[in-house]
């Protein structure tokens, strides 16, 4: 035991590095679960990258504690077996660090959004460095002034800041949450975001006592197997318990963590529980459309709006009619519930107005400048312009077409024939009951058609 408690190779460090793989792949499969499964289209920008982001730098940490506390025997040979590379870079900037940052960004990105109402004044993409940027210095020095020992560990003096860098992020992370801590969020992101303070106060606490122990008692073996096996132990349950879809994308998240009711929200106005949101209801009400009515009331008819919608998927110009029906759910929130506007408003932002999008719709540059500038996401009237272009091109490029297209004719013929079993319905329905008349004796006309049924009337009565 004593030359594996040095070198490395103890069964019980073969334990750990079996959890900890399997706790990477549980992370991978959980990330990676609606894009393979569920076919959900991948979205472009910070809701889609810093959750990539924050699995490498889950993959990072795990190697780097594989690799700096010696649960493999193997000699550092190389240039990239360096304490430096892995202990100073892997487990801090690359690795812990990292995996603060994305969160700290992520808490920031809800402070704007919900509390502020507004998108964030710097994007992601500069603002997950500038918060790295710390600890990416402190890296730098260490490695410059090379203080690890031979057992890639650093001396009393060194310990103290690098701990309270930890403490530092930590406490950040704490402030914007706090800050966010009265919103009611519909996806549990408060709840992502205080699990991840716990994990990873939890790790700093794990590493400071397995640090000193193996400093101060290193002649104990099994002390050494016994506090490196439960440090990457506690690094595999933080990746996962540091992970999470709420806050990028809460529609996601739905998704991926309920698998069996997961049909139920493959929009975001079904998971916000907006009414009549999602598919045609079995009983919907039959109304006659007249083509000479304006575009955009036609449109607030569900099955002539999907009926339009399909007819534009097929034209391959579906983008402005789904744009249209999401920000026609938007209108059926109340305006008092700023929270679900803005959860709603941040989707379509997302879908439908930011550059590179999914489904861009093909607005003008002021248009889209005022939507992603606004300082109140929850502004009832936030997309109205862009709804009036979008309706000017619509009406321009696909409504001609669509009334001499097999959509229209196949729409025309069902509401002919579901107005036509309504009637059946309400005829059916009718009853010719005599003992129903007021009429009476020989004045009766129902009497007279229906002698069978009055002389059975009669007997019962």
């Amino acid at each position: 035991m004593a030359s594996c408690a040095i070198e490395g190779g103890c069964p019980s460090d073969y334990v750990a590095l079996a959890f900890a793989i399997l706790s990477f792949l549980l992370l991978l499969s959980w990330s990676t679960f609606p894009f393979l499964v569920d076919k959900v289209p991948r979205t472009k920008g910070s809701s889609f990258w810093i959750p990539v982001i924050q699995v490498v730098a889950s993959f990072i940490l795990l190697l780097s504690i594989v690799l700096n506390v010696n649960f493999l025997r193997f000699k550092r040979i190389h240039w990239w077996h360096s304490c430096y590379v892995w202990a100073v870079w892997g487990e801090g900037p690359l690795g812990f660090g990292l995996l603060l940052s994305c969160r700290i960004t992520q808490a920031i990105q809800l402070y704007y959004i919900f509390v502020k109402r507004r998108l964030p004044l710097i994007k992601s993409y500069f603002l997950l460095p500038l918060i790295l940027l710390p600890w990416l210095a402190g890296a730098a020095f260490i490695h410059m002034k090379k203080p690890l020992n031979y057992r890639c560990h650093m001396r009393a003096q060194w310990t103290i800041p690098v701990v309270c860098l930890h403490g530092l992020y930590v406490a950040t992370l704490l402030g914007v949450t706090g800050a966010v801590r009265h919103v009611e969020f519909r996806f549990d992101e408060l709840r992502d975001l205080w699990r991840g303070i716990l994990v990873s106060v939890l790790a700093i606490v794990v590493w400071v006592a397995a640090y000193i122990l193996n400093e101060i008692h290193d002649d104990i073996s099994w002390l050494q197997i016994a506090s490196r096996f439960l440090l990457l132990v506690v690094a595999s349950i933080l990746v996962m318990a540091f992970f999470s879809m709420s806050t990028s994308q809460p529609l996601l998240s739905q998704i991926s963590l309920r698998r069996r009711e997961s049909k139920e929200f493959r929009t975001m106005g079904q998971a916000l529980g907006i009414p009549d949101s999602g598919v045609l209801a079995p009983i919907e009400p039959v109304s006659v459309i007249d083509t000479n009515e304006p575009l955009d009331k036609l449109l607030l008819n569900k099955r002539f709006r999907q009926s339009f919608m399909a007819f534009a998927d097929s034209c391959l110009a579906g983008e402005s009619v789904h744009f249209f029906d999401e920000v026609h759910e938007l209108s059926k929130i109340p305006q008092d519930d700023s929270v679900g506007r803005i959860y709603m408003v941040r989707h379509i932002i997302e879908k439908y107005i930011t550059l590179g999008a999914a489904m861009e719709v093909n607005i003008s540059h002021r248009c889209r400048q005022e939507i992603l500038t606004t300082s109140n996401l929850a502004r009832p009237d936030l997309f109205q312009n862009a709804i009036n272009e979008i309706m000017q091109l619509m009406k321009t490029n696909l409504l001609r077409d669509y009334w001499s297209s097999m959509f229209f004719i196949k729409f025309r013929d069902e509401c002919n024939k579901r107005s036509e079993s309504l009637d059946l319905e309400q005829i059916s329905g009718w009853n010719f009951s005599p003992r129903l008349s007021s009429v009476h004796g020989a004045d009766d006309p129902f009497q007279q058609d229906h002698p069978l049924k009055s002389s059975s009337g009669r007997s019962h009565d």
